[in-house]
């Protein structure tokens, strides 16, 4: 708010101002000069002492006596004059009469940049917003993470409103303004949607909104979208010298070359754009030294520095004995604005070999990786040609979650299983697609920090022809190539699929496709995969989740229900479908989750939730949101307005009137 202002406009000039000011010494003169003679007998001393007062009376100079209501019109005059200037300030105000109120609750507005968080100063102006609501306007909230919540449907109930406001609640769930926008664009472009294919909410006649979106904008790009009859309005969250630095990768396994040994990696990143530093313990202009701690079951058992350069990495590893069960927990001590990407927790499981099919024509090379020691130790693998995918006791298994992970080898089922896959050599049936085959792509980058790809080299790797790869969203180029990605990985409803464009051997064709399979990276390649997609837990770090991402859970035994105990310590029962899985979906909180059988106390699997996610650790506030082929610009304030209070003055001239009226008339009448 701008302070106040006086502007004098049209209806006064010059000289009746001036006389307009001299009223006020009118009154005065008036209370000076006030005389009242009223005939009295009294007695002669009095009659002098009253005269004597007359005299001061009709004297020009003297002291001006106490008077409430010499005081009260002089105020009435004041508050005249003053509503005569026109005094007003500078606001803000709703354009429309129909809004609706996006508020972001992924993990990036805990953010403390903005106090007490960025979540509580969006519902702050939200509020203020609420408040300048005029009758006959309405209003509805949306909350929204990676998926959106309706808290409060259209009303013109400000309080309601505020009440809906109040119960938000922040979460560690990454951001997307999709869903949220279609909920909006139901209401502004009934009928059709800004996307095809959408569960819009719509009414029956167009009803253009204002889109109010309060975020720090750190949302994927939004393609495809059109707003039509939706005005969006995007006010930042947060300040642009925020400062963070947050784990993006944490994991363990078993040193190969010392199978007693417990490697355990962290890899962190700096997310601060401002190239000066403040940190006291940088190395030089360019990077902040972080103290990094490692605990076991809450029991601090090493720690280290590790120097982050701005917008870049540091990498840190920690070798431990052999460890059959318990927590690992990776703390970055040192405090920045961002808490959640500061932890990063991995659960560490009894042992016991993943359970493995492996379809494949004849893969030699392959068989030979699965049938080395570490691969043993590691899964029980079934190997069954491509003609069991046709059968029901395949199609039973795949479908009740029997195995950790399906390798199919130039083959393909006709849906998906409820496990982990790898494909060799062909694309899963839905969710992916393929470009034309090209000869001899030449390998230029590999994701070394993945866990599949860890110590795999494929530098020197030749390929005689390779499928280029279109993943669907949200997945990661594990190799890419100059003809573009030729081994990916995506999600999909709680499993991963991995898919290499490429085949080892081309059994159809007779020929060998690569010389990966005599390369030492290629057994440390399939070992990787069955410690990653297979879940063996003799790999020592059970699996790892993202925020809201549900998880099946694999059981021993057929038993009715499983309890899972999340890092609260609240047991949810997950009960077991029609086709003997378990799926638990409440992974909305940081840390580690414990599986227990039907009213046990005996954990029997640990699995873990971590943020890992660029994004939203990047909590700069974007300046800008890309909807569909709109750019909408991040504004401060909303719309401006210019608020008078002139109207204010009257009223309350009118308030001083009438009390000066009622003390004049109770003295006349006492």
């Amino acid at each position: 708010m701008s302070p106040v202002q006086f502007f004098s406009g049209t209806a006064l000039n010059a000289l009746a101002w001036s006389l307009f000011a001299l009223i006020p010494l009118g009154i005065v003169l008036l209370y000076f000069l006030k005389l009242r003679r009223q005939p009295l007998e009294v007695p002669s001393t009095y009659l002098w002492n009253r005269t004597i007062e007359d005299l001061h009376v009709n004297s020009l100079w003297q002291r001006l006596r106490q008077s409430l209501l010499l005081f009260l019109q002089l105020l009435f005059l004041l508050l005249l004059l003053l509503a005569c200037f026109r005094p007003s300030w500078r606001g803000s105000q709703l354009i429309g009469d129909r809004f609706v109120f996006l508020v972001d609750t992924s993990a990036s507005m805990t953010a403390t940049d903005a106090q007490p968080t960025r979540l509580d100063e969006a519902k702050r102006q939200v509020e203020t917003l609420i408040d300048q609501m005029q009758s006959g306007d309405v209003a509805m909230i949306v909350s929204f993470s990676d998926t959106p919540r309706v808290e409060q449907p259209f009303t013109d109930n400000r309080r309601l409103l505020r009440r809906q406001l109040k119960l938000i609640q922040p979460t560690h769930r990454t951001s997307n303004l999709l869903g949220a926008l279609r909920v909006a664009a139901g209401l502004a472009n009934p009928g059709r949607s800004g996307e095809r294919n959408s569960n819009d909410i719509a009414v029956a006649d167009a009803l253009p909104a204002t889109a109010y979106i309060f975020s720090d904008g750190r949302v994927p790009r939004i393609s495809k979208f059109t707003l039509g009859n939706l005005e969006p309005v995007y006010v930042p969250i947060g300040s642009d010298q925020c400062h963070n630095i947050g784990i993006v990768a944490f994991s363990a396994q078993r040193n190969p070359e010392k199978p007693d040994r417990l490697q355990v990696f962290g890899r962190l990143q700096h997310f601060d754009e401002d190239a000066s530093d403040d940190n006291d313990g940088a190395d030089d202009e360019g990077s902040s030294r972080v103290e990094v701690a490692l605990y076991l079951d809450g029991d601090l058992i090493d720690a280290s520095q590790v120097d982050v350069p701005h917008s870049g990495f540091g990498g840190l590893k920690f070798d431990l004995q052999d460890l059959n069960q318990g927590t690992l927990m990776l703390s970055i001590e040192d405090a920045d604005d961002f808490q959640v990407d500061n932890l990063a927790y991995a659960a560490i499981n009894l042992p016991r070999p993943a359970k493995v099919l492996l379809v494949t024509p004849g893969n030699e090379a392959l068989l030979m990786a699965l049938g080395t020691t570490q691969a043993i130790g590691l899964a029980d693998t079934v190997i069954a040609e491509p003609d069991l995918l046709q059968t029901a006791a395949y199609r039973k298994n795949a479908a009740g979650g029997k195995y950790d992970l399906i390798i199919y080898d130039q083959c393909a089922p006709d849906e998906m299983p409820q496990a982990n896959t790898l494909f060799i050599g062909r694309a899963p049936p839905v969710g992916w697609q393929v470009e034309e085959a090209q000869a001899v792509p030449q390998i230029i980058d590999t994701d070394h920090a993945h866990p599949l790809m860890q110590f795999v080299e494929m530098g020197n790797v030749t390929i005689a022809e390779a499928t280029p790869l279109k993943p669907p969203a949200g997945s990661t180029v594990l190799a890419d190539s100059d003809v573009g990605p030729i081994f990916a990985i995506g999600p999909r409803a709680g499993y991963e699929d991995a898919v290499m464009g490429f085949s080892i051997v081309d059994i159809a064709a007779g020929e060998v496709n690569t010389d990966w399979h005599i390369r030492l990276s290629f057994p440390l390649f399939v070992a990787n995969a069955l410690r990653y997609l297979g879940g063996s837990s003799t790999q020592t770090v059970g699996r790892t989740l993202k925020p809201g991402t549900p998880v099946p859970i694999r059981s021993e035994t057929a038993v009715p229900a499983l309890d899972v105990e999340n890092p609260r310590g609240d047991r949810v029962r997950v009960t077991r479908d029609g086709l003997g899985r378990y799926t638990f979906s409440e992974t909305d909180q940081i840390g580690v989750y414990n599986v227990y059988a039907e009213d046990s106390d005996d954990a029997s699997k640990q699995f873990s939730v971590n943020l890992f996610d660029a994004n939203e650790s990047n909590i700069n506030p974007a300046v800008q949101l890309d909807i569909g082929y709109a750019a909408v610009q991040g504004q401060a304030t909303w719309e401006p307005t210019r608020r008078d209070g002139w109207k204010y003055l009257l009223f309350a001239a009118l308030g001083v009137l009438l009390a000066e009226w009622y003390i004049f008339n109770r003295r006349v009448y006492l």
